[in-house]
């Protein structure tokens, strides 16, 4: 494998969309989104992809991933023809439609047509979608599988493979599902990886189906908690952390606030009690309905709802760009899921705020995330509304 960290002599950085992007109507749908220039993952990865390089991106969340997936998409399709030729799998619905609808925004100006292939929707118009013909599919393993074995997803020009939050995908057990699609593909398929962490599970999948991929990294420190202001607030026993969310509400809806929980039952716990004190909350979590989801997605994007109370479901890049503010309800479980929560809020250069609730058996945790970022969590000032 050749290894290349970002910042490295090894691979060359590319600081203009310029520079990358080839045609003058994607470079216009980049520009148009509000991008002005390549982020460190977009500025190392985009062009070996599009020399048709295997690749493996290991990048966290927020560093321009889902984008430099949607504008790769949209320089390398043939819009002349109605075949899909790339495919991407993720590990969640959410993260599947983000990618369909930014290589649509992205994809605007050349009429880019991609859809999502994910469980809890229509079978039938799925297989309506495709048959009439599409340039780019996002979706979610089980259902990619599906729509292959039903032959309404046709295979035959699928020249790029794109395996989103690989490490996520393997801890959640979709192993043979890829391996069941990738049988499916042309033996040429140029295979790229993107992946928080690569855990043993990882590098054995690359050696089963990449061919000498060249590894991109955008190293931690690099990307992460630059913006993003973190604090801390001790409460001494569980049942406080309730009356400081409370105290900290007018905080919260002055732009949009995610706050974290550990499990879904709590996520539904606190969103009753939130009700009840006649706070307006939405919540969000995997048991949901599909349509559920969707629709509590849009309010919140949309802005209509603006505090939302979820599990780690929407931990792994879900962009909402007004989100400036995290509360860690829970510290997360592992630190890598600190990073993946707050990297909601200062999404890719934006400022954000996160505030976590510790309690006593807790501050042992919080200094490791500490010491894992090399970074600091002071107490929570009194004036925290000023900085979001």
């Amino acid at each position: 494998m050749t290894q290349l960290q970002a910042g490295t002599p090894g691979i060359k950085a590319v600081t203009t969309f310029e520079s990358i992007l080839k045609k003058p109507d994607v470079l216009r749908g980049a520009f148009n989104f509000g991008f002005e220039k390549p982020s460190a993952i977009q500025q190392r990865a985009i062009l070996p992809i599009l020399e048709g390089r295997d690749l493996i991106a290991q990048a966290q969340s927020g560093t321009g991933k889902t984008s430099m997936i949607a504008l790769t998409v949209c320089e390398k399709v043939d819009i002349r023809t109605n075949e899909p030729q790339v495919l991407i799998l993720s590990p969640t619905r959410e993260l599947a439609q983000q990618t369909e609808k930014m290589i649509q925004a992205l994809g605007e100006f050349i009429k880019i047509r991609a859809h999502c292939c994910i469980g809890g929707t229509s079978i039938g118009m799925d297989m309506r979608k495709l048959e009439a013909g599409v340039h780019a599919v996002s979706g979610t393993p089980g259902r990619v599988f599906d729509m292959i074995k039903r032959r309404s997803l046709r295979t035959r020009e699928i020249n790029l493979l794109v395996l989103d939050e690989a490490d996520e995908m393997l801890n959640q057990g979709f192993k043979e599902q890829i391996y069941d699609v990738y049988r499916y593909l042309p033996p040429e398929t140029q295979v790229v990886l993107v992946s928080a962490t690569l855990p043993v599970e990882v590098l054995e999948m690359t050696n089963k189906f990449m061919n000498q991929p060249m590894k991109v990294m955008v190293k931690r420190d690099e990307l992460t908690l630059e913006g993003i202001k973190q604090f801390f607030v001790a409460v001494e026993r569980e049942e406080w952390k309730f009356d400081t969310l409370c105290d900290l509400y007018d905080t919260l809806t002055i732009t949009q606030a995610v706050i974290f929980t550990n499990t879904k039952r709590k996520t539904d716990w606190l969103t009753e009690k939130m009700r009840a004190a006649n706070f307006t909350v939405s919540s969000i979590h995997g048991d949901m309905p599909q349509k559920e989801r969707d629709a509590i997605m849009a309010e919140f994007r949309s802005g209509t709802t603006r505090v939302l109370i979820t599990t780690d479901i929407w931990s792994r890049g879900i962009d909402v760009q007004q989100v400036s503010l995290v509360i860690n309800y829970d510290l997360p479980n592992n630190r890598e899921l600190y990073i993946h929560r707050i990297g909601r809020s200062g999404r890719f250069g934006r400022k954000g705020v996160a505030i976590n609730f510790v309690r006593h058996d807790d501050v042992r945790i919080l200094r490791d995330i500490e010491q894992y970022y090399s970074t600091q969590i002071d107490e929570m000032p009194m004036n925290v509304a000023d900085l979001i």
